[in-house]
């Protein structure tokens, strides 16, 4: 196993800045996963890792070495494609095989009609043929070995990529969006999968995705990536539940976290939506904060007034056991989703008044600058101050 160490990368198409000093530290082992929007330049910094792109600045250190001058084949790391990179023309078995014939095989003993003659040869690719049937089969993919990738269905395709790097027994296994070009359930299912293939290989792997739930789901820390920058590194439940930044927050969580506008009225109550929360903080009167609160936080209230929020129910979303509710609140511009049980919650109905609230803790609170506001103790006072350092 090995760690990787990113440092101050940068990286520039002519006058646009794709990556802008983006430093980052992968601990052995570690799944981490590089999440964001198209064109947050996720793709560009694992194509930096793996030796397909030069960075302007900055260098990458793979297990203590640094490896800004070799070669992607010298770096010791495998690659699987979003496309998955397949030659058409060869079998399941010479694709897997492929990079074992090109690292143990010379230019000599690759010749078509000469090299086939060699004893070497024919030793070296009994022994290659042996680690393909043996990675085939733990991957599921052993009776496939004879077919053509024309001839595979999307998720086999997906573990033969995954199967020939496997084979080359990489220390750094590195993943761009391997899964979206498979449907719905089969994304689910390779999910496990790939998770399972990382706890048994105990390698580190590096995964780019814009999918939150894989990245939630498969991850030890996610990087949340904007614009070139990194915004949090931290494990999936901090991203979702203790945000640094509101950009992170609006990202992560579908629905999306709701975000309301707030004047502070005195220490611990916060005008928002013609109602007053109480909300412990030590922020100024007149300061104006922003609010973010996830659907799941809220839950129904008996009045409105302090402590709750009061709309009127623009649309339901009937989910099983829960129900999604559009609430338009006073001089808001965009509805309020409440999720709510629907054991709990039977009789709502467009146009309907509705009292809604929220524990007081799992209130998010903003600067106007994005940066979240957090309760510190020091000196036996509670303070409410930013965070000055988002990315770590």
């Amino acid at each position: 196993m090995v760690s990787i160490l990113i440092d101050s990368i940068r990286k520039n198409y002519g006058p646009t800045s794709v990556l802008r000093g983006v430093s980052l530290s992968i601990a052995d082992g570690e799944f981490l996963t590089l999440l964001g929007p198209s064109g947050c330049g996720k793709s560009t910094l694992l194509r930096i890792l793996a030796g397909l792109e030069v960075q302007d600045a900055g260098s990458v250190l793979i297990g203590e070495r640094a490896v800004d001058g070799l070669r992607p084949k010298q770096r010791d790391v495998a690659m699987v494609f979003q496309s998955y990179a397949l030659y058409p023309h060869m079998t399941v078995a010479s694709n897997m095989a492929l990079p074992l014939r090109m690292r143990r095989l010379s230019a000599f003993l690759r010749l078509p009609l000469l090299g086939r003659l060699l004893p070497a040869t024919a030793r070296i690719a009994a022994e290659i043929d042996v680690e393909v049937t043996r990675t085939a089969k733990s991957l599921g993919i052993g009776h496939l070995l004879a077919r053509k990738p024309g001839q595979l269905s999307g998720g086999q395709r997906q573990r033969v990529a995954v199967g020939r790097a496997m084979v080359r027994h990489p220390a750094v296994f590195l993943m761009d969006e391997p899964l979206s070009n498979l449907d719905a359930k089969l994304r689910v299912q390779m999910r496990a999968e790939i998770k399972e293939l990382h706890q048994r290989l105990g390698v580190t792997f590096v995964y780019v995705t814009h999918d939150q739930a894989e990245a939630m789901t498969l991850s030890d820390r996610v990087a949340v990536m904007l614009d070139g920058e990194l915004l949090q590194v931290a494990p999936p439940k901090d991203i979702y539940a203790d945000p640094d930044d509101r950009r992170v927050a609006e990202f992560i969580g579908s629905p999306k976290i709701n975000m309301l506008d707030g004047v502070v009225r005195e220490r611990g109550l916060i005008d928002v939506a013609g109602s007053t929360l109480a909300i412990d903080t030590d922020a100024l009167a007149g300061e104006h904060l922003t609010l973010g609160i996830r659907p799941e936080a809220f839950h129904l209230a008996d009045h409105g007034g302090q402590g709750a929020l009061t709309g009127s129910v623009r649309m339901i979303e009937h989910m099983g056991s829960d129900l999604f509710v559009h609430l338009d609140l006073a001089g808001g511009d965009h509805p309020l989703i409440a999720r709510l049980l629907a054991e709990r919650a039977p009789h709502i109905f467009p146009g309907q008044t509705l009292h809604v609230g929220a524990r007081p803790e799992r209130v998010l609170l903003f600067g106007r600058d994005g940066r979240r506001l957090r309760r510190e103790v020091a000196s036996g006072r509670a303070l409410v101050t930013p965070i000055r350092e988002i990315a770590r």
